[in-house]
């Protein structure tokens, strides 16, 4: 069972004049522990590197609208070995990597995911289709929950709900697998599974919660076993873009800052802005039979220009979020330096696509809409594809309208539901910027294109904008845009015109590639991001001497005679503070009674580093670490005890002696018990409040 812990009052502080008296047993729940070692700030802990362990890098990058993965072997790690073509694709989009929808059966069984499972779901019978479990875009639901647990659900097109532990674990399980073939193929020795370091990718602003979901999903996969944590790393997504573009050559990217423009063409008024990036995806797109990148043993030359100290942004720009860092380049070694607290938000091209839904509902009317949806699922992910593809087409010179065709089922459906036609519909809603075809299909003018894609774009040029006003960010050399959505020359467009006079804004060919190659290069050399800034304020709550004057009365708690002030925030590491791989944060803890098998920890966190107290506005319960006891050697002399074997402890109480990582994209702790130096099985969750 476990008990609250407290104070040792035997235990001297090292290197302190502090006398902190033993705590008493607390009435409170809130405020469980005092702390022996106060450690006011990260310690650096020079580790040595170790000898790599693994013969594989395997990096997935599990995105909103589109995943993949590519891997690279140790012995051989400048070439990235891309994943397969995928089956099926949409004409005239390149099909680099596979859409994240998954199928289930009706009885929840795993049926086929990406292509596959989308052309096998638009096929199957309207009335059978309602039976299907059919998931789109469901990454975004990981962000958006702010109660994240292991029970929390996601909502199929049909209006089914599962768990969307096992909704994700389905989609790595499908990655390990196919991945794991490609790997053995190319592989000329045969591979045991603890020889592969695994790569899973999420986005830079998602909390600690999130994270730790995905390490769930992957341990229910059976990517990697849970007691071998090490095998598995979290990337950070533009981070691992970060690391990409660092070894860019000048050949590589597409320069937007020496491409002045002016209603969309260039000065001279001949060329569309976008055809240098049109011209770019297609040299990818016929090159596409080759799999195999080559990267630079060091840095590109694209950073030659660079001086230390030089700082660039990384906008990833994806299907679900806009997500920014800063980093700085430490030369000669080619280290990074994160300067800025990553920062971002719902941004992506996902917003684009709600926009047309409403736009949809405007004309049409909601109700018929949601009834569609419910009724005709299939014809609704259908038109749903056919707005992606000519999304992806939209620029801003273009002069024509963009045709987007309805399925037969939807103007079918609209004249029995309404007693009307599709074009009448039209008609009456007075949207003078979208037009009816006789062909069977919505005209979307130029300024429709422009209102859908506006928010979601104005949005994210205001988040660059934002961050490269901050004092810190000041100087900015480079932006890289990078993302799925970077491809699109609306985006490029907006984001030329508002800083192509600031800073210089590069977008590598292979932009939709970009995070999924330095995700692998994260995996070859994890520590390759040497300084990283806490995105919150992180402690726990303490019990301390009460002074009168300087503590509330409410505060106060009489024990044994003694006056103590509860729910004291013992802060571990502050917002935006820069944590180096490697600092740990120490305290030490004791068990309230003997015997005691578990220490239970609450871990609160806060976005400001304003704190005085865990009840203070703004602070909540964020995780729990919890220290698994185990039975405490004999000390010399101790006499045996009762029946059991238990042990008669000497008069010194148990210190156990925890360390914490902040310096890494996921907290990690590890614990000893001091004094018969064994290990303590210690563990940090973030998904069980």
């Amino acid at each position: 069972m476990a008990e609250e812990v407290q104070l040792d009052s035997n235990l001297q502080i090292p290197g302190g004049s502090l006398s902190i008296p033993s705590s008493p047993a607390t009435a409170r729940n809130d405020c469980s522990i005092a702390p022996l070692t106060p450690s006011p700030s990260p310690r650096v802990e020079v580790r040595p590197r170790m000898a790599c362990p693994f013969s594989v890098v395997v990096a997935i990058d599990f995105g909103t609208t589109s995943s993949g993965y590519a891997f690279s072997f140790m012995q051989d790690s400048e070439a990235i070995h891309m994943m397969k073509r995928w089956e099926g694709g949409d004409p005239g989009v390149a099909n680099q990597k596979s859409p994240t929808c998954l199928l289930l059966t009706p009885d929840l069984r795993f049926h086929s995911f990406g292509f596959a499972a989308r052309d096998f779901y638009h096929d199957l019978d309207p009335e059978e289709a309602q039976h299907w479990l059919y998931f789109d875009k469901f990454k975004m639901k990981i962000h958006s929950t702010s109660d994240l647990t292991m029970e929390t659900e996601l909502e199929a097109v049909n209006g089914r709900k599962v768990r969307a532990i096992e909704v994700f674990a389905h989609a790595l399980r499908f990655f390990r697998e196919h991945a794991l073939k490609e790997v053995k193929d190319q592989s000329s020795s045969v591979l045991e599974g603890e020889e592969i370091r695994w790569v899973i990718t999420v986005p830079a602003v998602w909390r600690q919660p999130a994270k730790q979901f995905m390490r769930e999903a992957a341990y229910l996969a059976g990517l990697v076993p849970p007691d071998c944590p090490e095998q598995l790393l979290i990337a950070l997504e533009p981070e691992a873009a970060s690391i990409y573009c660092r070894k860019l050559r000048l050949h590589q990217v597409i320069d937007l800052s020496l491409q002045p423009i002016t209603n969309g063409l260039d000065l001279d008024g001949t060329r569309p802005f976008d055809s240098s990036f049109r011209q770019a995806r297609e040299q990818l797109r016929r090159s596409r039979h080759s799999r195999t990148f080559l990267v630079e043993s060091g840095t590109g030359e694209l950073w030659s220009e660079l001086q230390t100290g030089d700082r660039y942004v990384v906008a990833d720009c994806g299907g679900g979020t806009v997500d920014l860092t800063v980093h700085q380049i430490e030369q000669p070694q080619g280290t990074l330096k994160e300067l800025y607290k990553a920062s971002g938000g719902p941004y992506g091209a996902v917003g684009v696509d709600l926009a047309f839904e409403a736009m949809l509902c405007q004309i049409f009317g909601e109700d018929f809409i949601q009834s569609f949806k419910a009724k005709r699922p299939a014809a609704w992910v259908d038109l749903m594809i056919a707005f992606e593809a000519r999304k992806r087409t939209a620029s801003p010179g273009r002069a024509n309208a963009l045709n987007i065709s309805l399925p037969f089922s939807f103007i079918d459906f609209y004249k029995r539901h309404r007693g009307q036609s599709v074009e009448a519909a039209l008609r009456r809603s007075n949207m003078n910027i979208v037009k009816w075809s006789s062909q069977g299909m919505l005209r979307l003018t130029q300024e429709a294109m422009n209102e859908l894609f506006q928010p979601t774009i104005s949005n994210i040029v205001r988040h660059i904008e934002e961050l490269m006003g901050k004092p810190e960010v000041r100087c900015v050399r480079f932006l890289f845009l990078v993302g799925g959505f970077a491809e699109s020359p609306m985006l490029q467009k907006a984001v030329q015109k508002a800083l192509g006079r600031t800073c210089r804004i590069i977008i590598p060919h292979d932009v939709g590639l970009t995070i999924l190659k330095g995700a692998v290069l994260f995996g070859l050399d994890p520590t390759v991001v040497r300084v990283r800034r806490c995105p919150v304020t992180y402690g726990v709550g303490v019990l301390n001497r009460f002074v009168e004057g300087r503590h509330p009365r409410d505060k106060l708690l009489i024990k044994d005679g003694r006056e103590w002030c509860t729910d004291i925030f013992d802060r571990f590491v502050s917002i935006d503070q820069s944590v180096a791989l490697g600092e740990v944060v120490r305290r030490s803890y004791t068990p309230a009674r003997v015997g005691q098998r578990k220490i239970i920890i609450n871990i609160y966190c806060s976005a400001t580093d304003d704190v005085t107290y865990i009840s203070d506005p703004g602070v909540r319960k964020c995780g729990t670490i919890t220290l698994d006891l185990p039975e405490p050697l004999v000390p010399p002399g101790a006499v045996g005890g009762a029946e059991g074997g238990a042990v008669v402890a000497g008069p010194e109480r148990r210190e156990i002696r925890a360390t914490m990582q902040f310096g890494d994209t996921e907290i990690k702790v590890t614990a000893i018990d001091v004094m018969s130096n064994r290990s303590v099985r210690a563990s940090i969750d973030f998904l069980s409040n």
